[in-house]
């Protein structure tokens, strides 16, 4: 069995060593040749849009799934007849854009801020007016780890942030005064089968990941986040992994976006769950039986962002497992994260403040 994989960052890399145990085989589309699929498959190189070189990567594959959402949905059309392409055209096209995003969340009873389109400086002016202030101005399209943001605390901000994004389709919401981050990950076979991992607590930094821990034992908001899951898996008729990062307010949760895919805020289910987030992903797009999702004891998350701290002194923490990217070091780059496991928070939470000092401590 050949899967292909649209995007050869660390995801695809990771759910390729998901999936050679299971006696699969990888190709990537990506358009670099060195990106960290390169160090377990083969990679087409050209553009995500590139007829030819989807058809090339659909001809090579049995099945073809995706590593990151902003793939463009009418390029993959022309593939998807021709090859099983999941999840669906239908659900990435639904996440990349922002107000069809939280257009869905309403329509499917899912609590999300509130939200406003906007394709003119007249159109912001209304939006702001009627959903007040604080408020964050988005951009509807291709926006991750705080990019494509402004945060406007008053009528004097609007234009300046207008000009700085732009001026494209966007969308104003609600500032929300969570207390904290959540995130589920979710994952639904072809069969219908279905399966959540527990609750992931998760620390941004400027718009980026920096650390998650789990479980976060909150037995009715994870009861809930199912509920809203299992809604968007049905309208969707979805197959794959799924998460929804979700926003803590007045202990109800409020969801701000959702990933079609694999996830940075899973990746402490690989040492840190029976079965890793990346190898229920292939389980469930081949229609395999799900593997269990509980949490072995707890675990936490560090991304190493812009350069690498010491293999040696990471791995001298007792149960933390390191795993570099082969990517060039550029700032603010995801380049490798860790995961550390411990048989109670509080041992969890110490392994992962020393780490954080590890890290921290590098020039």
């Amino acid at each position: 069995m050949r899967i292909g994989i649209i995007g050869a960052g660390q995801l695809g890399r990771m759910l390729a060593l998901a999936g050679y145990p299971l006696g699969l085989r990888f190709v990537f589309l990506d358009k670099s040749a060195d990106a960290p699929g390169a160090q377990v498959g083969s990679i087409i190189t050209g553009e995500f849009d590139d007829p030819a070189r989807l058809r090339e990567l659909a001809d090579a594959s049995d099945l073809v799934t995706f590593d990151v959402e902003n793939v463009p949905v009418e390029a993959v059309r022309t593939i998807a007849d021709r090859v099983r392409f999941l999840p669906s055209v239908r659900a990435l096209e639904a996440a990349q854009d922002r107000l069809t995003e939280k257009t869905l969340f309403e329509a499917l009873a899912i609590p999300t801020p509130k939200f406003r389109a906007v394709d003119t400086l007249a159109g912001l002016r209304e939006a702001a007016l009627a959903i007040g202030y604080p408020g964050v101005l988005k951009t509807r399209r291709l926006g991750y780890d705080g990019k494509g943001q402004r945060q406007l605390g008053s009528e004097a901000d609007l234009e300046s942030a207008w000009t700085a994004l732009g001026r494209v389709p966007l969308i104003f919401e609600t500032c929300v005064p969570f207390e904290c981050e959540v995130s589920i990950i979710g994952v639904r076979s072809v069969s219908g089968e279905t399966a959540s991992y527990p609750i992931s607590k998760n620390y941004h930094e400027s718009g980026i990941l920096q650390r998650s821990v789990a479980p976060f034992v909150e037995p009715r908001l994870q009861s809930v986040a199912e509920q809203y899951l299992s809604r968007l898996f049905e309208h969707l008729d979805y197959a794959g992994v799924l998460t929804i990062e979700f926003f803590v307010c007045d202990g109800e949760l409020i969801a701000n976006e959702m990933a079609p895919r694999v996830h940075n805020s899973g990746h402490w289910t690989i040492e840190g769950a029976v079965t890793s987030q990346f190898e229920n992903h292939i389980r469930a797009v081949l229609g395999l039986p799900l593997g269990v999702t509980d949490a072995i004891g707890h675990a936490g998350m560090l991304n190493f962002l812009g350069r690498l701290p010491p293999l040696k002194r990471v791995l001298a923490i007792p149960g933390a497992h390191y795993h570099g990217y082969g990517k060039e070091a550029r700032p603010r780059r995801k380049l490798g994260h860790c995961t550390v496991t411990a048989s109670s928070p509080a041992e969890r939470d110490r392994r992962l403040d020393e780490l954080l000092a590890i890290f921290g401590s590098q020039s």
